[in-house]
């Protein structure tokens, strides 16, 4: 797991299918022992991106490395160091939950002792220890994504590549999801995530690439992303409406550009720089207002992915 280079490298990656371009020159890097981030709406070349580093699809130009190794030159190598959750459950639907998990375990290599001990964990960290010995076909649609989920745990591969895991997931199991991904690359993998879950990826990633159209339209940290597009507010309660309009006076006169609802008793304004906070609360007190309550406000994912892709495309984006 600690080879040199880079985890994932990917040069001028294409795929078509036809006339359509779902990869169009994409170039990528994932450092070893990060979690990548894959961001973007439905239709934009995660998934195919994901197929194509997993060895299902064959490029129609550019080269990708994974662990070492050229995706269609050295594609049983790379198989070998890898992990896999797609979208689309694979499970023997005859076997139990417990033997699904002991078996991935087992093909593996692990022992039947250690096969046990890591699918008894597994199956309390997903939520599944009630359904343990029960056929996998008699559980719902939920609970298979999570014992899905599950069996890519069964093993610590160097990269482990997992495609929109949070979909099908209630709140507790993603948690449970979340803690498996960071043990992985605590223990040394690399995790890429493709994602719509803007919070998953805030709290998961390392680094972010946004993809719209089959094209890398932004790639960096969650914080530079969100200092290169988002913006800072402060939210100014205040305790009456009419110390709305002095809040708002004052502020526009230490040089900001408040925005002032009388009905909420706010007033908001934009921060670019540390200064306008003292700036702010100077302007307050010289104008005899004293608010309730002042809310400082970072940007999200939300508002850098819209930035950079604008609302075409996001209906799907949660």
């Amino acid at each position: 797991m600690n080879g040199p280079g880079p985890a994932v490298e990917v040069i001028g990656l294409r795929r078509s299918f036809g006339e359509t371009a779902a990869l169009d020159g994409i170039d990528l890097t994932v450092p070893r022992g990060t979690v990548l981030g894959l961001l973007g709406h439905n239709g934009a070349g995660k998934s195919t991106l994901v197929n194509v580093l997993t060895t299902l699809l064959r490029p129609t130009g550019g080269t990708a490395r994974v662990a070492g190794h050229d995706v269609v030159e050295q594609a049983a190598r790379v198989r070998r160091s890898i992990g896999l959750a797609g979208q689309h459950v694979t499970l023997d639907l005859a076997m139990s939950a417990r033997d699904n998990l002991i078996l991935a375990a087992r093909l593996w290599g692990a022992g039947r002792r250690q096969a046990r001990e890591r699918a008894g964990h597994l199956l309390e960290v997903f939520g599944l220890t009630a359904a343990a010995d029960r056929p996998a076909r008699s559980c719902s649609g939920g609970m298979r994504r999570r014992l899905d989920l599950a069996v890519t745990f069964t093993r610590r591969p160097e990269v482990v590549f997992l495609d929109e895991p949070g979909t099908g997931l209630d709140p507790v199991s993603r948690l449970g999801m979340w803690d498996m991904v960071r043990g992985l690359t605590r223990a040394g993998s690399t995790v890429v995530l493709t994602t719509q879950h803007l919070e998953e990826a805030d709290h998961l990633a390392d680094s972010i690439t946004v993809l719209a159209e089959g094209r890398v339209v932004a790639s960096g940290t969650p914080a530079d992303l969100k200092a290169r597009v988002g913006r800072r507010t402060v939210e100014v309660r205040c305790v009456a409406a009419d110390d709305v309009a002095r809040a708002g006076e004052a502020l526009h006169r230490a040089g900001l550009r408040p925005e002032c609802d009388p009905l909420r008793r706010t007033v908001t304004a934009v921060v670019t720089r540390e200064r306008d906070l003292a700036a702010m609360v100077r302007a307050l007190d010289a104008a005899a207002v004293e608010p309730t309550r002042l809310t400082l406000a970072e940007p999200g994912l939300d508002q850098v992915y819209l930035a950079l892709v604008g609302h075409g495309g996001t209906e799907d984006f949660r």
